[in-house]
């Protein structure tokens, strides 16, 4: 069952059915409209009603995600087939779905393979390009994080996943200046850090090493101002602030995203600078059950304008 939506159908999924039903494969394809709960229960049935052996999801991160969810459920084998490379979505066994007040992450399947096709993923628009890029580097605090948590909390970590997400990170870091838009080698490097990132996630059995207080804050402005920025852009900026908690150096990573073309401020993200504060108060609150360098109590509004100021993000 090959998973597309309107766009991404005409860019690679047509393509695909095609160079399928050539091998003697008998496939059969749908188009999802949206991340959503109500998409990936269509998909489950049409597998269920045409016996399907495995998925290829041939797109962006919604019909990525939507199709690995839909394998998960189904116990059957998904197939990466990325047509952006906007987030670390496309490797990773999380999944995440749009609710009517916000987003929601979900536990899913990690692909048995990721077909990039580079050549593709260099046409897509850069600004998707830059969010994928700034997930990735925002690891950088989601580590710091996960670090914090087995020191105070004694939580499980893995020295080998924190590793290969670090890795990750690093090559963007090390190759910002390389990541200009459309060139397939931004894309190629983009997309390796990316399906690393994953493994990271796959060897930890969690998203602990792509995910921490930065993503918390990221989930939050999806609720109190859904549809202004991506993913990646406010996890990225995010980053900035939370390795300014951590004592990090928040500045490689600021001006890392300045090179890859990824928002560094409010202003860039199209946010308001009380809703940048406001997210920031509320951060902690997403996962209470996951510790992070917010603590359990959360920051003050007067400390979450400080820390903005310091790091030029409002």
């Amino acid at each position: 069952l090959v998973v597309v939506d309107k766009t991404t159908k005409k860019i690679l999924g047509d393509q695909t059915v095609k160079l399928l039903t050539k091998a003697g494969y008998n496939v059969k394809n749908i188009i999802i409209s949206s991340p959503t709960m109500k998409e990936v229960k269509r998909v489950q049935r049409t597998v269920e009603k045409h016996s399907t052996d495995f998925l290829l999801g041939v797109g962006g991160g919604s019909v990525v995600d939507v199709s690995k969810l839909a394998a998960y459920t189904t116990s059957k084998p998904f197939i990466s087939v990325p047509t952006v490379a906007s987030h670390d979505g496309l490797a990773s066994p999380q999944a995440s779905l749009k609710k009517s007040n916000g987003s929601v992450s979900k536990k899913a399947v990690a692909p048995l393979a990721i077909l990039a096709d580079t050549s593709v993923i260099q046409h897509a628009p850069h600004r998707m390009l830059a969010s994928g890029c700034a997930d990735v580097i925002s690891n950088l605090s989601a580590i710091k994080d996960w670090e914090l948590a087995h020191r105070l909390k004694n939580e499980e970590f893995s020295t080998y996943a924190a590793a290969l997400s670090k890795t990750a990170a690093s090559l963007l870091l090390e190759n910002a200046d390389i990541i200009k838009p459309h060139t397939e080698e931004a894309a190629w490097i983009a997309v390796k850090g990316m399906i690393v990132s994953g493994v990271a996630m796959s060897v930890a059995g969690n998203s602990r090493p792509a995910s921490g207080a930065e993503h918390m804050f990221s989930h939050v402005l999806d609720k109190i101002v859904p549809g202004r920025a991506m993913h990646g852009e406010q996890c990225g900026v995010g980053a900035i602030m939370m390795m300014y908690l951590h004592g990090g150096d928040w500045e490689e990573i600021k001006d890392a995203l300045k090179k890859i073309g990824a928002p560094t401020t409010s202003k860039e993200l199209r946010i308001p600078k009380r809703k940048i504060v406001e997210a920031l108060t509320l951060a902690h609150k997403i996962r209470p059950e996951r510790y992070t360098i917010l603590g359990e109590g959360g920051l003050t509004k007067d400390a979450a304008k400080v820390i903005a100021k310091k790091t030029g993000v409002i």
